[in-house]
């Protein structure tokens, strides 16, 4: 079995979330990490933090797939922000092109830095020709809601009826984290196999969203299947992994603070 997690995702400059996040938890989780850019995004700390965003070009990143897929060999993979129609297309030729035990799918639909038309159609082509691929996706509420074609989700029964429509889609597994963005004391996350709810709960660390909270439990999950767990398993030991990294969170200068686990 391999001991490779790979990931195809962007870069974020601060390094909270994005592959940066990715290969630090693969590597405190045991596993070899290896990584293909996608885009890179940064912060203007004089705008607001706003978003910036750059893609890298297709055949760039087609030249990156090749390289680790051929080097490596890996079995499980993790697909992050994507961020173009054209990127979305050369990841799924790429990933229809072998077999793959698990890929990992971590739904980024809107970047802050693209116009709503671009947003749109990228959301579009992720649903159409990422998802279809999957065997695990990971969407947040706001993801979640988008894919399922919801309004919005405010209940656990939502979650699983989101999770649901989403299998629809393609995908063996979804896991629909309901973070801190449900009312009470517990963070959620419903994970749907096709046919039973899951129903995975721990205790909610403050109501503020963490930076990397998502890429790190998708992350963790794909590490885990890595090393042989089936995929309840590896989303409880994501869920968990992810909830002491929030309890140790890092602080900076930018007004969000990012998930960290202090030396292992």
């Amino acid at each position: 079995m391999s001991v490779v997690s790979y990931v195809i995702a962007g870069s974020e400059a601060t390094g909270g979330a994005g592959i940066q996040a990715d290969l630090r938890t693969f590597a405190q989780l045991g596993t070899y990490g290896v990584g293909t850019i996608t885009c890179i995004v940064s912060f203007d700390p004089k705008a607001g933090w706003g978003h910036r965003f750059v893609p890298i070009e297709a055949g760039v990143i087609a030249d990156q797939i090749e390289a680790a897929t051929v080097a490596h060999e890996p079995e499980v993979v993790k697909i992050g922000m994507l961020g173009t129609p054209a990127t979305i297309s050369t990841v799924a030729e790429a990933l229809a092109s072998r077999s793959w035990r698990h890929v990992v799918v971590d739904p980024v639909l809107i970047c802050k830095g693209q116009e709503p038309g671009a947003a749109l159609d990228t959301d579009n082509a992720l649903r159409a020709e990422i998802l279809p691929l999957a065997t695990v996706v990971t969407p947040n509420l706001f993801e979640a809601a988008t894919l399922a074609g919801m309004d919005e989700l405010t209940s656990v029964d939502e979650l699983a009826e989101a999770a649901r429509r989403i299998a629809d889609l393609g995908p063996k597994y979804v896991i629909v984290k309901g973070g801190v963005g449900l009312t009470g004391d517990e963070a959620v996350d419903v994970v749907f196999d096709g046919t039973d709810i899951t129903i995975l709960r721990a205790p909610k660390v403050g109501d503020e969203r963490v930076s990397g909270a998502g890429c790190v439990f998708a992350a963790a999950t794909t590490a885990e299947l890595t090393k042989g767990a089936d995929v309840l398993d590896a989303v409880r030991a994501a869920k968990e992994y992810t909830h002491r990294g929030i309890v140790g969170r890092l602080g900076s200068t930018a007004p969000f603070d990012a998930v960290w686990h202090g030396q292992l």
